[in-house]
């Protein structure tokens, strides 16, 4: 599952984004002004970024110039015109697509895979995730490290997978706990340090993966 940030302020198109989307295996996150969009990226992580150029508050151009400065996240830009001087000013401010209002959801989709791949990052449908010598099966619930089996429980092997899923990229708290127990345990993060230390344990070290810690932000999982 790869994760998707869509910055439009379209609600329309937002919900049928969404609705896609989440049907090819996505996770889809919403924002509707350059700096939910802004903040979105920096906090929530997104594997690649869907932004339409006409926002309330700022210039999509500007989003890309800023996210630019400090992330290499994929941004596919949408926009209503077809203007080349348009295209050629997001592409050389560091868009790595560009496609034109209306579109066919196939074709966003289509686009979606290749900024994935290009990024490394896993492409939903596949079924497995490998980091360093560590490689998920999501199907089975299997996990092996340097080709050896690795006994996880459900919870531990579905956290596993969301900080593979993540890989290299630091995971808050809050995020990861929302996302693998759900907004009860929203701010619960001794209960997330508990499952991190089986998880370390359980895989020793060894194997070119490791947990990282991120002191009062979260973890990442990372190939040593």
């Amino acid at each position: 599952m790869a994760r998707v940030l869509v910055v439009d302020d379209d609600r329309a198109l937002q919900r049928a984004l969404k609705v896609a989307l989440s049907a090819h295996g996505h996770e889809v996150l919403l924002a509707t002004t350059g700096e939910e969009g802004l903040s979105s990226v920096a906090l929530r992580s997104p594997d690649v970024v869907v932004l339409d150029l006409g926002l309330p508050d700022m210039d999509g151009l500007e989003v890309v110039r800023r996210v630019r400065g400090w992330s290499e996240v994929p941004v596919i830009v949408l926009s209503a015109t077809a203007l080349e001087d348009r295209k050629v000013a997001a592409l050389d401010g560091g868009a790595n697509d560009y496609v034109t209002k209306p579109f066919g959801m196939a074709e966003l989709e289509a686009r979606i895979r290749t900024a994935l791949r290009h990024a490394g990052a896993p492409v939903p449908g596949d079924g497995h995730i490998a980091v360093g010598g560590l490689e998920l099966d999501l199907a089975r619930y299997e996990a092996s490290l340097a080709g050896k089996p690795v006994e996880l429980t459900a919870k531990e092997f579905e956290l596993l997978a969301y900080l593979a899923r993540n890989a290299g990229k630091i995971c808050t708290h809050q995020m990861i706990l929302q996302q693998i127990w759900g907004g009860a345990y929203g701010a619960d993060a001794e209960y997330l340090r508990v499952y991190i230390y089986r998880l370390r344990k359980k895989l020793g070290g060894k194997g070119g993966v490791i947990v990282r810690t991120a002191p009062g932000i979260g973890y990442c999982l990372a190939a040593s």
